[in-house]
C-alpha cells in the first residue's frame, strides 16, 4: 500500500499558557471513545508522532489514559476526570464524541488536540480550518465526508441491486448528516437506502437479521466506533448473509470487509501526536491549522469477493491502493 500524505501547516512557536506547567513532567490526557485493545494501532501511531517531536512516554512526558470502550455516556465523565487531573494537553480521538464531550468541559487554559472523522467546522468545534480556535486544534481526516463515495462504490459494483443497505449508530454526532448524504447519494443513482441502526454490539445481529429480511446483499456500514470495535463481528455477519460491504475505515478490508476506502487513520493519529508534542513546546493551538488529508485510500479485499461470487469490476482495480488477494 503507498504511503499518502498529509496537508499539514507549520506553526508558530509562540508561547502557550499550559496548565500545570509547574509540574517537572507534562502529563497528557488521552481520551477515546473505543477500547485500548482496538486502539493498539492508533495508540502506537501516536506515540510515534510524540517522539518525533522529542516526547518519549516515561522519559519526558506521562499519559494518562481514558476509554469509554464504545460507550458514549461515559466520555463526559472521563473528560472530567482528565480535566480535575490538571493534565497539560487534552487529546481527544477514537471517535467523533471524544471531542464533542470534551470541548464543553474542559477550560480554555487546557490545549485540546483531537483526531476525528468528521468535519469539526460542521459540529461547531472550530472557527475555521486554517484558524481553528485559542486552544483547540488537530487532525479531521474526513471519514464521514466520503459518505457519497461509498454508495457510488457500491453502485459501481452491483449496478442493478435496487436496495443497499445503511448500518448507522444513531448515537453518533455525524449519524443524522451522514444518513442524509447517503440518501442523496443513492437516489441520484436510482437505488433506494434502508437505514437500520445500532447503538450497542447487541443491536448488530438484529440489524444483520432485518436486512437479511428485505434481502438487502448490499451494506454500506459508517465509520463509527461502536463498528470498529465489532469490525469482526460485521464481517462474520456479512459472509453469513452473503452480503457485499464498504466502510471508509482503515483495516476494514484486510479484516475481511469487501472494500474499504478513506484516509489512513494511523497516519492521522501519527499526526495527533506531532501535533500534541509542538502544543506542548510551546506553539499555539490557533497556530497550527487542522490538518486535513491530501489523498484517499481504496482497497479491495479480492478474496472476500471470490467468497461472495462477485467480480470486481477491472477499471475499479485498476484505482486500487492495494488489492488483498
Amino acid at each position: 500500500m503507498r504511503r499518502r500524505e498529509f496537508i499539514a501547516g507549520l506553526g508558530s512557536a509562540a508561547a502557550w499558557p499550559l496548565a500545570a506547567r509547574a509540574q517537572e513532567t507534562p502529563v497528557i490526557g488521552y481520551l477515546s471513545q473505543r477500547s485500548p485493545t482496538d486502539s493498539a494501532s492508533i495508540v502506537a501511531a501516536f506515540r510515534e508522532g510524540l517522539k518525533e517531536e522529542g516526547f518519549v512516554e516515561g522519559q519526558n512526558v506521562a499519559i494518562e489514559f481514558r476509554f469509554a470502550e464504545g460507550q458514549v455516556d461515559r466520555l463526559l465523565a472521563l473528560a472530567s476526570d482528565l480535566v480535575r487531573r490538571e493534565v497539560n494537553v487534552f487529546v481527544a480521538t477514537g471517535g467523533t464524541a471524544s471531542v464533542v464531550k470534551a470541548r464543553p468541559v474542559v477550560p480554555s487554559s487546557i490545549p485540546i488536540v483531537f483526531a476525528m472523522g468528521a468535519d469539526p467546522v460542521k459540529l461547531g468545534l472550530v472557527a475555521s480550518f486554517p484558524h481553528p480556535g485559542d486552544n483547540i486544534t488537530g487532525v479531521s481526516f474526513l471519514l464521514h465526508e466520503v459518505t457519497a463515495k461509498q454508495v457510488e462504490l457500491l453502485h459501481e459494483l452491483v449496478p442493478e441491486a435496487a436496495v443497499i443497505g445503511f448500518l448507522v449508530d444513531p448515537t453518533d454526532p455525524t449519524a443524522e448528516s451522514d444518513i442524509k448524504e447517503a440518501q442523496a447519494a443513492a437516489g441520484s443513482l436510482a437505488h433506494k437506502l434502508v437505514v437500520v441502526k445500532a447503538t450497542t454490539a447487541s443491536e448488530i445481529d438484529p440489524a444483520f437479521a432485518a436486512l437479511s429480511q428485505q434481502r438487502i446483499t448490499v451494506l454500506f456500514v459508517a465509520a463509527e466506533p461502536l463498528f470498529v470495535v465489532n469490525f469482526p463481528k460485521i464481517v462474520a455477519l456479512a459472509a453469513r448473509h452473503a452480503m457485499l460491504t464498504v466502510s471508509s475505515w482503515e483495516g476494514f478490508a484486510a479484516q475481511g470487509g469487501l472494500i474499504s476506502y478513506g484516509a489512513s487513520i494511523n497516519w492521522a493519529n501519527r499526526q495527533l501526536g506531532v501535533y500534541t508534542g509542538r502544543v506542548l513546546k510551546g506553539t499555539r493551538p490557533s497556530d497550527l491549522p487542522v490538518v486535513q488529508p491530501s489523498k484517499l485510500q481504496l482497497v479491495i479485499n479480492l478474496k472476500t469477493a471470490k467468497a461472495l461470487g462477485l467480480t470486481v469490476p477491472p477499471s475499479l482495480l485498476a484505482r486500487a491502493d492495494d488489492v488483498i488477494e
